[in-house]
């Protein structure tokens, strides 16, 4: 099993603190102690707050494109492929989806423009559900249910 880097680990810190007490408690103090490094050790990775949060953000949309798009190269049949893709990276990935409310939930509370990138991959999926062969209102009924299922 590949080591976890210092950075991925301040990041899976500060999502359980997010998942577990709320975006309010999330502090760089409690992001160092949750990790077990200094503080220091935190700010050579984020510089402050603001970066700790677009940098969860950044990892949220890092993972789930990576989920998304192995899945759409890993389905055979192109027809519908996006839509199923969708579906089973939703399905499948549900700790890392964790990761990505926490980051979705802290950056809301900061600044809700840090959630541009996660933003443009959305418009982009649902563009390529849209032109995936399926009925464009059937695919986004689709769309719709999963992320139902994901916020619940």
């Amino acid at each position: 099993m590949p080591r976890v880097s210092k950075r991925i680990q301040l990041l899976q810190a500060a999502a359980a603190i997010v998942d577990e007490q709320g975006s309010e408690y999330l502090t760089l103090d409690a992001v160092a102690k949750k990790a077990g490094v200094s503080k220091g050790g935190l700010l050579y990775h984020f510089k402050n707050k603001f970066a700790l949060i677009q940098g969860l953000v950044d990892h949220a949309d890092e993972l789930y494109r990576e989920n998304v798009n192995g899945h759409v190269h890993a389905d055979k049949q192109d027809q519908g492929k996006w839509a199923r893709a969708f579906i089973e990276a939703t399905r499948s990935h549900r700790s890392e989806n964790g990761s990505i409310t926490s980051g979705m939930l802290a950056a809301q509370g900061i600044n809700s423009n840090l959630l541009l990138p996660l933003q443009d991959t959305y418009k982009e999926w649902q563009t390529n559900i849209e032109n995936d062969g399926l009925d464009k209102v059937d695919a986004t009924i689709i769309r719709l249910a999963v992320d139902g299922l994901w916020l619940s």
